[in-house]
């Protein structure tokens, strides 16, 4: 029987569970199961559908154990910030909301009315984003939601999926440094924050380390599973980016290496041992998010492909073409040169992403694409100059510049945006690897079962 190790990795459109074994010196990676995110408008806002992902993950484990294989342990890993709430009975008291809801719109001016925003980033190093945490719970109680009196924790995504699993409740580190809520220094809770914006303290859990137990199946989930042995589920570096970059190929030769992860989201940075928390820092919005074996991840969130995906969805319903085979040599012919604020609020759920590009760029007095490969390569453009601001910003703050950027995840395979990142960038552009969340979510796990 062979034993394997499973990563479970929910994307923001998608989700998969991966099971990987070590064999000849290498990782092997092989698909178990492929399976739809979707995001579920209703009563005016967006939520995630976790019944549906959580019978998806389940159903994934049981299709390992019906090949045959002998599960060494589970990992899971998901996008960041998006948390559930349980009750005291362990019930989870409504689906997670999706961080596009719009309930968050105003809120970072709010709290920075209360706070000041430099004290706050030297202790908490995070890029101030609508859609955190933070300003989600802050969201919550100005509205008086009843979630919150009836709350007794909160779960993030990852940490959910693996409470229901196995009935234990706690907070994996890298996940719970994208709420803005932490004190990154020190790897605990702002408490003195949490107090200052009078959100109940009791929500939040234990942090626990990448590399660390967060318990076995419970005895029903294995009997569900068809399993006679017990399964541990690892805490790996649970927010996908730092399970991605636990992945990039070391540095040699005193090189500066940065990473950028891409796709739904590009996260584009460096491994640091300790967080930067300057004021400069601040300024340029990078974040200081937790990785594995107590590194930090120093970068800025970008949005990356997420753009070129909502086009691509609503050239699917018109009933036009979305082979990237076509589209791509398209946009590399195409005679067009406008590019857009990628990260402009506007772009974060526009109704019709299209109709927002040509506003964007009609209203900067730029050219307007008219075919489908100008908007694709507008699309590409834009991330490519956004990359290389973002590369500028590292520059500054760093005592020696990056000389290589590697491109991670499902967005390396795309070959003419990496050219035109090699370009606006100057650097040296390696792409892969695709499973590098998959890859680092295996490789945390491999270590906790290899120790005596």
């Amino acid at each position: 029987m062979k034993e394997v190790y499973l990563a479970i990795d929910f994307g923001g459109g998608s989700g998969r569970v991966m099971a990987g074994y070590p064999s000849g010196g290498e990782l092997q990676l092989e698909t178990i199961y492929r399976f739809q995110n979707r995001q579920v408008r209703m009563n005016g806002h967006i939520y995630w559908d976790f019944l549906s992902l959580f019978e998806d993950m389940k159903k994934g484990i049981r299709m390992a154990v019906d090949k045959g294989y002998r599960i060494r342990s589970i990992g899971i890993d998901t996008w960041g910030v998006d948390f559930g709430l349980i009750d005291k009975l362990g019930n989870l008291v409504g689906n997670p909301v999706c961080y596009r809801d719009s309930r968050t719109d105003g809120m970072p001016e709010q709290v920075f009315g209360r706070i000041d925003p430099r004290t706050h980033y030297a202790v908490a190093g995070t890029q101030v984003m609508a859609i955190n945490t933070l300003f989600q719970l802050y969201a919550m109680k100005l509205e008086g939601n009843p979630q919150l009196e009836i709350a007794d924790k909160l779960l993030f995504m990852p940490d959910l999926f693996s409470y229901f699993l196995t009935g234990v409740a706690n907070n994996e580190y890298s996940i719970a440094s994208t709420s803005e809520l932490m004190d990154i220094r020190n790897c605990r809770w702002n408490y003195p924050l949490i107090r200052e914006l009078g959100l109940p303290e009791h929500l939040f859990c234990d942090i626990v380390m990448p590399g660390e137990s967060r318990g076995v199946l419970k005895p029903e989930v294995m009997e569900e599973l068809g399993l006679d042995y017990e399964v541990e589920v690892i805490a790996v570096a649970s927010h996908d980016t730092a399970s991605a970059v636990y992945a990039v190929p070391s540095a040699d030769n005193g090189e500066v290496t940065a990473f950028l992860s891409s796709g739904t989201w590009s996260l584009l940075g460096v491994l640091t041992d300790a967080p930067i928390l300057t004021e400069e820092a601040r300024v340029n919005g990078f974040t200081n998010e937790g990785g594995a074996e107590g590194k930090i991840c120093f970068l800025q969130n970008i949005t990356g492909l997420w753009i070129l995906q909502k086009l691509m969805g609503e050239w699917a319903e018109a009933g036009q073409c979305t082979d990237y085979d076509v589209l791509i040599p398209a946009a590399e012919e195409a005679q067009f040169a406008s590019v857009i604020d990628v990260d402009d609020a506007q772009f974060t759920s526009p109704v019709n992403m299209a109709d927002t590009i040509v506003s964007y760029c009609r209203e900067s007095g730029q050219q307007v694409p008219q075919t489908q490969g100008e908007f694709v390569k507008c699309v590409l453009l834009s991330l490519a100059e956004r990359y290389k601001k973002g590369i500028e910003g590292l520059n500054r703050l760093l005592p020696r510049p990056v000389t290589k950027l590697q491109i991670i995840g499902g967005g390396s395979q795309n070959r003419y945006l990496n050219r035109l990142t090699a370009q606006a960038t100057g650097l040296q552009v390696a792409a892969g690897p695709v499973e590098a969340t998959a890859i680092g979510n295996i490789r945390a796990q491999m270590q906790l079962v290899a120790r005596p």
